[in-house]
């Protein structure tokens, strides 16, 4: 179909101008010597970078090889189809309810020790261990780990569940197979080369997001030091201009970090090296019926990430509904809904958040479609590295120089401001997942609409629309889902103003109050799963019954 130049740079424009404005305001912040200076004599500076480059980079590492993996022993096969079914309830599940779930069972008063305590542990009270904010960093890179796996599955998902895609992956590795390769070195030689270079934006938005992240951290990230990005924020909360001015060139620092760290990976796969050893070599095996020593760990492997997933679900409903807990018992001595009702009575909180979520991911959704619909080709091929530039920023850069936008235009403090900052999130994820499915659409649906005399509207709406309403449901999920984990948007943008379920959940964790903090992440992980249960129900292929009488004749 002809592309539309006048929406899309219509499109451009909305989205350009306060991204655009944003990043130039934040870079002329970042001109002061003054304060590059005294970040550098900062005694945390190195020790907080040490620790984000240590926490950002090993927990990505780790989702994409645990993908890797993972894809390596499912694909192609009912096995992949019947993980693929799990991945939107555990995509529902926000980071930070997450980390407040995994703190429910690894702390030191949490179930896991309650769970061996019968068994001799010799416990009477908590043990003084650092299992949460401990300063390696490990809590961290779990929840992080954890979390992006499944993103990466979807990711992966997204493009081998095109029919195209997965019908010639599939025919080249009985090629393979057929010439002597064992199933699993066809498939690192033959899909995976393939497939990591489609998969770059997703991994490098797993490590811009590890890199910089401050909410989970706050939660269950090590303290002293702790990461950059947190100790950004706080320096960027201090009343004094040059603390303030110290945490925007910390933000830059976090920048070029991220920068120097996505080139070495985007730039690996290039090197002789990685062709060395994923496109040539010995061919494994000789017998077309042999597997992989690691093949009968996969089901345990995907078990074992379902079951953290439950697990975490699990202590977090517990959690909210614990009264008196005495230690080492393995179970609460009374069952309260008092938090319950503490939520239902933050109904501004609530309603907030439903409408920050629904409004922002219908623009995402309108804008997505709008622009794969109207942009040229060529528009698409050179502009999606910026239009994807808010997943790889440093979420506290970002969000530096949208305050600085929202001040200029009289909207700070305000719901639109918030809005606008929810839409800059949101509207890159939706295209990440909408673009597979719309791309891949069959041309020739247009062309038999047009010798029909159908006109683009028709089309659109009596075909195209109705047979992609899986991936725009799905597409307007994801959207709410990212926009309801908003936490540094929502605070910053709204100067405190505006509440939501995660900012209420990242304020609880740091006190006293678990059966509060516990409801609150839960009402966090509920509202997406909502979320994507009405989206499955939204994508199911449509059932006709048959009306045996109209084919009767009379």
């Amino acid at each position: 179909m002809r592309p539309n130049l006048a929406v899309a740079s219509l499109l451009l424009i909305l989205l350009g101008l306060p991204l655009g404005w944003s990043l130039a305001v934040a870079l002329v912040s970042g001109l002061n010597a003054a304060a590059w200076r005294a970040l550098m004599a900062d005694t945390q500076f190195l020790n907080a970078m040490g620790v984000s480059l240590w926490t950002g980079i090993a927990s990505s590492l780790l989702a994409a090889g645990i993908t890797a993996w993972l894809l390596c022993m499912l694909f192609p096969g009912p096995a992949w189809r019947r993980t693929v079914r799990f991945l939107g309830p555990m995509l529902a599940v926000p980071h930070v309810a997450f980390a407040v779930g995994l703190v429910a069972l690894i702390a030191p008063s949490g179930w896991l020790l309650r769970l061996v305590s019968p068994w001799g542990t010799g416990f009477s009270s908590p043990p003084p261990w650092a299992t949460t904010q401990d300063p390696w960093g490990l809590g961290l890179i779990a929840v992080l780990a954890f979390k992006e796996v499944p993103f990466l599955l979807w990711a992966a998902t997204t493009q081998l569940q095109r029919g195209d895609v997965a019908r010639r992956l599939a025919a080249e590795l009985d090629v393979a197979r057929s010439m002597g390769y064992a199933l699993n070195a066809a498939w690192w030689r033959i899909v995976w080369p393939q497939l990591w270079p489609r998969l770059h934006w997703p991994f490098l938005a797993v490590l811009a997001y590890g890199l910089t992240v401050v909410d989970v951290a706050l939660v269950i990230g090590p303290t002293s030091p702790p990461t950059l990005a947190v100790l950004t924020w706080i320096w960027l909360q201090d009343a004094d201009l040059m603390q303030n001015a110290q945490g925007t060139a910390a933000a830059w620092a976090l920048a070029l970090v991220l920068l120097v760290s996505a080139t070495v990976f985007w730039q690996f796969p290039k090197m002789k090296l990685w062709r060395d050893r994923w496109t040539r070599g010995i061919r494994g095996s000789p017998s077309t019926n042999s597997h992989h020593p690691t093949e009968a760990l996969i089901p345990a492997g995907a078990a074992v990430l379902l079951v953290a997933y439950l697990a975490v679900v699990m202590a977090l409903v517990t959690g909210s509904i614990t009264g008196v807990w005495a230690f080492p018992s393995l179970l609460p001595q009374t069952v309260t809904w008092e938090a319950w009702a503490s939520v239902g009575q933050s109904l501004g909180t609530i309603g907030t958040t439903l409408t920050l979520a629904l409004a922002s991911a219908a623009t995402g959704l309108v804008w997505s479609v709008a622009w794969l619909e109207c942009a040229p080709a060529q528009w698409d091929k050179f502009l999606r590295n910026a239009i994807y530039l808010p997943l790889v920023l440093p979420s506290v850069l970002l969000m530096l120089g949208l305050h600085q936008l929202t001040l200029s235009w009289g909207i700070d403090a305000r719901w639109v401001g918030v809005y606008i900052a929810h839409c800059l999130a949101t509207i890159p994820y939706v295209l990440i997942a909408l673009s597979p499915a719309y791309l891949g659409f069959d041309a020739r649906y247009w062309a038999i609409c047009g010798t029909m005399g159908k006109s683009r509207w028709q089309f659109l709406v009596k075909v195209k629309w109705p047979l992609l309403r899986a991936s725009l449901a799905a597409g307007l999920a994801v959207g709410f889902a990212v926009s309801v984990a908003q936490y540094l948007p929502t605070l910053f943008i709204g100067a405190g103003r505006f509440f939501t379920v995660t900012t209420e959940a990242v304020t609880l964790a740091s006190g006293a109050q678990r059966s509060l903090t516990s409801a609150f992440a839960a009402l966090q992980w509920l509202l997406p799963a909502i979320g994507f249960a009405l989206a499955a129900w939204l994508g199911q292929p449509r059932r006709f019954k048959r009306q045996l009488a109209n084919y009767i004749p009379e």
